[in-house]
């Protein structure tokens, strides 16, 4: 409300004309310095806004343009894009509404603050390293600097079946299944495959000797690490499929290092020495077990060859036999001549005939006449 003062005067008195803070003198009631009229003020300004306004529009008219137009900007930012390999995962009043998740593309969904959309990437192979840290870069007071590869033994060194300790590298790769589980079941995604995955290959260097773990079994035992972790990440229901895991390094530890490989190279000569024994084995007995088989077949054609022989002789004997009984004086004649026959054939014989006429001696030197034609 406006201040208006009583009488001419200002507000040190006096009433004249011409008084002002120090002089009398009575005036009119208008006259002196007076106070803004601040309602006024106001007033004027309105009616000079209203003015500057094209058209005159009215103040309620321009209000409900303005609102309109914050609603249509307020509603165009609820577009949103979702890159290839991403999932839009939908929130409103922030729950999550797992059935309006989106894929790739253009969509709209209510802007903030009723509604919020996350896209994180469900098609990147995420990887992390258990029991060692690679090489890499950091940063430092001197500025960035490459790091070497260096092991991490509190979470390499594992207890194997046969109360041996073994240190093990290997890397999980992994990448989201379900984007919303991923966001909104787990707090920190990488923390827990990391803790899980090594949980699990504990348990699994738990069940394999140390001689297996080195050598035969390292592929059954990586795979025996994933079937766990992800069995622990579904437990979870963190949303995660584990792509592979990969036994990198499996070795006793450095302490023992030297001890373990003289062992092991004791072990490569008993090996040795004992492929040589069954190699020189397999080459003497299959070479005895064929001398013998030899002998045998030997044995068998000698003693098929004296019956044969003692048959044959004997049917002979039972030929001559019969043969004798039909004619006697024939056959002794025969075997008398046959005999004669076997027993002079080798020596040496001269004929000579008695019979010879005039004195002389009929001589037929029948060993020079064979050697002079077998000379011939």
């Amino acid at each position: 409300m406006a201040w208006k003062p009583q009488g001419g005067g200002g507000p040190w008195g006096g009433g004249g004309n011409g008084g002002g803070p120090w002089g009398g003198g009575g005036g009119s009631a208008g006259g002196g310095n007076q106070p803004p009229d601040i309602e006024e003020m106001l007033r004027r300004s309105q009616d000079n806004f209203k003015n500057m306004m094209p058209g005159g529009f009215g103040s309620g008219r321009i209000v409900t343009l303005a609102i309109a137009a914050a609603v249509v900007l307020w509603l165009a930012s609820g577009f949103f894009r979702v890159d290839a390999g991403h999932q839009g995962v939908v929130m409103l009043f922030g729950e999550h509404i797992p059935e309006q998740d989106v894929g790739p593309g253009l969509h709209w969904y209510f802007p903030a603050p009723i509604g919020k959309v996350m896209t994180p990437n469900v098609e990147a192979v995420r990887r992390i390293d258990i029991g060692f840290r690679g090489a890499g870069e950091e940063q430092s007071a001197f500025g960035r600097q490459n790091t070497p590869a260096r092991d991490v033994l509190e979470e390499s060194l594992m207890l194997t079946k046969d109360q041996n300790i073994i240190d093990v590298d290997f890397t999980v790769q992994w990448k989201v299944k379900d984007a919303g589980n991923y966001l909104f079941e787990i707090r920190d995604p990488e923390s827990t495959v990391k803790l899980a995955a090594e949980s699990a290959m504990r348990e699994a260097i738990g069940q394999t000797d140390l001689e297996q773990a080195l050598t035969s079994e390292r592929a059954a035992v990586a795979d025996r690490t994933r079937e766990l972790l992800q069995d622990i990440l579904d437990a979870y229901r963190s949303g995660i499929t584990v792509i592979q895991v990969q036994f990198l390094k499996g070795e006793p530890p450095a302490q023992v290092i030297d001890a373990f490989n003289d062992v092991q190279s004791a072990r490569q000569d008993l090996d040795r020495l004992k492929n040589e024994a069954e190699a020189y084995a397999n080459k003497i007995v299959p070479t005895a077990e064929g001398e013998a088989a030899k002998m045998l077949q030997q044995a068998e054609a000698y003693k098929e060859q004296v019956i044969k022989e003692a048959e044959g002789e004997a049917k002979r004997f039972l030929s001559v036999y019969e043969t004798y009984k039909v004619a006697q004086d024939v056959t002794t004649q025969r075997l008398y001549l046959e005999a004669m026959e076997e027993i002079m054939k080798n020596s040496n014989k001269v004929i000579l005939d008695k019979e010879g006429g005039s004195g002389v001696v009929p001589y037929l030197p029948l060993p020079e006449l064979q050697k002079k034609a077998g000379g011939q």
